[in-house]
């Protein structure tokens, strides 16, 4: 009899298994996992919401921050001292002083009769030599020279120039014509040309190029395409009476020498 009590509860224990396992199944089933989420995502986007409206605020700084831009309309009135620069335009009276230019006429003024070609009487000058010493044209009267004007010393076709008149230079002598070479450049320049090549005649600085104005030497030249002013290679025979000679315009160095020694051996 005790053999079937205890056999008893255990019918009672496996037939309340799948009870359990009923209560298990509904424990663990959709509706416990849904609320799960439901709670979790109902306070996170409650957070979410008022870190929005945070930013907004933030947002509203932010247009404050831009008016002071606005300022920069301050510094308008700052562009306008600018325009006082305009009175200054009233300076332009100055222009005046282009006058000075009609000074170069005045040069010519000096050349006597103002003819420069055969026949004319030679302009006057009183010029720096490369001593720095002043050499006039009345101190050459009742000689014959020659005056060669040329555009810058220690150049090429100018260094070339002056060695041909220094290796002829006696027979200038034979004829008892003074040299002298007229340039823009200083006096010291000419020192330095005269000295570095041996230069026995004298160099004569025309740094405002009044002589060469005079006698009509200073103009436009050409190089590779390029136009600019200068002095064209020129030069004049001048006779003991103050008259030119000779007149030699757009000098081609080689054989100058020559054609000057051959007219001074015939004209002076």
């Amino acid at each position: 009899m005790a053999a079937k009590k205890k056999s008893a509860p255990a019918k009672s224990m496996s037939k309340a298994k799948p009870e359990v396992v009923q209560v298990a199944k509904k424990a663990s089933g959709k509706p416990a996992n849904a609320a799960v989420k439901v709670v979790a995502a109902k306070p996170a986007a409650k957070i979410a919401k008022p870190a929005a409206k945070i930013a907004k605020p933030a947002a509203k700084i932010a247009k404050p921050a831009a008016k002071p831009i606005a300022s920069a309309k301050i510094a308008k009135p700052a562009v306008k001292p600018i325009a006082s620069a305009k009175p200054a335009k009233a300076a332009e009276p100055a222009k005046a002083a282009k006058p000075a230019k009609a000074a170069k006429p005045s040069a010519s003024a000096t050349s006597g009769s103002g003819k420069l070609d055969v026949g004319g009487k030679a302009p006057s000058f009183d010029l720096a030599d490369e001593t720095g010493a002043t050499v006039s044209s009345s101190s050459l009267a009742g000689k014959p020279y020659l005056l060669y004007f040329y555009p810058k010393d220690d150049t090429p076709g100018c260094t070339k120039e002056a060695c041909d008149i220094r290796d002829n230079f006696a027979r200038f002598g034979k004829h008892g014509v003074r040299v002298l070479g007229v340039s823009p450049d200083s006096s010291q320049s000419h020192a330095k040309f005269g000295k570095k090549y041996g230069l026995p005649f004298t160099l004569l600085s025309d740094a405002d190029k009044t002589l060469a104005n005079a006698y009509g030497v200073w103009g436009p030249k050409s190089n590779y395409g390029k136009e600019y002013m200068g002095i064209v290679r020129s030069s004049f025979l001048v006779g003991a009476d103050g008259v030119i000679k000779k007149t030699y315009r757009g000098v081609k160095v080689p054989g100058h020498v020559d054609a000057v020694l051959q007219d001074a051996g015939s004209l002076l």
